[in-house]
């Protein structure tokens, strides 16, 4: 049986830049541990993105000194590049990577890659947010990570719980189908990926994990933020398009959505999307002149009227004048509710920490349109452009 299961391959990628303070000791624990608890074949390969430090040495010499550790070079930075440049060669069963500071415990990797390896699953992902789950990390950096994987429950209509935790894998030949529809080189890289599995009907397996932050991490957060909002909104599009088309199994080809949802679901999320730039965008302009919570109703109230207008005619194909004016007092209902929850965000955020930073006021905001996002795509589609309320109204 042993030397059966031995013959099974995981491949683990390590994505590093300038990590050369950690990655001798990371790699030397993770070969460690592998060799004496994995029972199936492992390969380790350290992804350098053109570092400029001495990691690409350091990660050279460990491939000399460690059986089952290979290191790849890269001419430019990003992780979701590394990842793409050694899972699209892989001959492994499994491919998988984590961060190298091993933030995540690692007796929760063959829980990981087992369902994978029986084909039970096709993807895997490691989940600080779902129950079981033991994480030590700043409040910034939980409400910041709670706030985006909010956001794509609540307007991308993601099932998964955390899209960002650096403690992933799947099945070799799935990956390898889904990596030319996916176009992002860096953090959103994991999100793109799961985004693209779940809409094909690929089975995503989570594994709640042990999490302890790494306090020197030098991710950009804002950066990291805008960034993946719009890779949201590019995914939206390219859904709404048709592009990106794998093999599905005859069960999801069967499954389908109420009338019509399958449409405006996209467009929803795309407008949704641009909405929150435009809403975020300003009201960084606005606070500048006056308080937060004047200055966030005016930028609600401004891309609420655009919002309810775009949907109008591209989510929900009403065009022409009549009801237009009825249809923005009835979308008003969604922005006076938006902005309920985001002046109470904005209030408690206040409350409980005086002279917060511009940041921590954008997450707060973001939260709260998460909550009004799904809200309001309820109201719209069951009360202001239910066609069986229009027909009625019409008689």
């Amino acid at each position: 049986m042993t030397a059966s299961v031995r013959t099974r391959l995981v491949e683990i990628v390590v994505p590093v830049y300038n990590e050369q303070r950690v990655l001798a000791e990371s790699v030397r624990r993770l070969h460690a541990y592998l060799s004496g608890t994995f029972p199936y074949g492992f390969r380790i390969t350290v992804a350098d993105n053109a570092s400029t430090d001495d990691t690409w040495r350091i990660a050279t010499d460990l491939s000399r000194e460690l059986s089952h550790v290979h290191a790849v070079h890269l001419d430019a930075k990003g992780r979701g590049r590394a990842l793409r440049r050694v899972w699209s060669a892989s001959d492994a069963d499994v491919v998988a990577y984590m961060d190298v500071d091993l933030s995540t415990d690692l007796d929760a990797f063959l829980p990981l890659v087992a369902p994978l390896l029986s084909g039970h699953s096709d993807l895997a992902i490691g989940s600080r947010l779902s129950r079981g789950a033991n994480v030590v990390r700043g409040p910034k950096r939980e409400i910041i990570s709670r706030t985006y994987n909010l956001l794509l429950r609540s307007a991308m209509g993601a099932r998964f719980s955390d899209a960002q935790c650096g403690f992933k894998a799947a099945r070799t030949e799935i990956v390898q189908a889904l990596l030319p529809a996916v176009e992002d080189e860096e953090w959103f890289f994991d999100t793109e990926l799961l985004l693209l599995a779940e809409r094909h009907g690929l089975r995503i397996h989570e594994v709640p994990v042990d999490w302890v932050d790494d306090p020197d991490s030098r991710v950009d957060i804002l950066r990291t933020v805008l960034d993946d909002l719009r890779g949201m909104a590019r995914v939206t599009r390219k859904t709404l398009s048709g592009a990106a088309r794998i093999p599905v199994p005859p069960r999801v080809q069967r499954a389908q959505l109420p009338t019509g949802m399958a449409r405006q679901l996209p467009s929803f999320a795309v407008i949704g999307a641009v909405s929150t730039l435009a809403h975020l965008g300003l009201f960084v302009l606005l606070r500048l002149v006056m308080p937060a919570v004047a200055a966030n109703a005016v930028a609600l109230f401004v891309t609420a009227v655009a919002n309810t207008a775009a949907n109008r005619r591209f989510t929900f194909g009403v065009t022409g004048r009549t009801g237009a004016l009825r249809h923005q007092f009835q979308g008003g209902v969604a922005f006076l509710i938006g902005l309920l929850l985001s002046t109470g965000g904005l209030a408690l955020l206040h409350r409980l920490a005086p002279g917060a930073p511009a940041v921590a006021e954008v997450t707060a905001l973001v939260v709260a349109n998460a909550l009004a996002t799904l809200v309001r795509f309820l109201l719209l589609r069951t009360w202001v452009f239910n066609p069986r309320r229009a027909r009625g109204a019409g008689r």
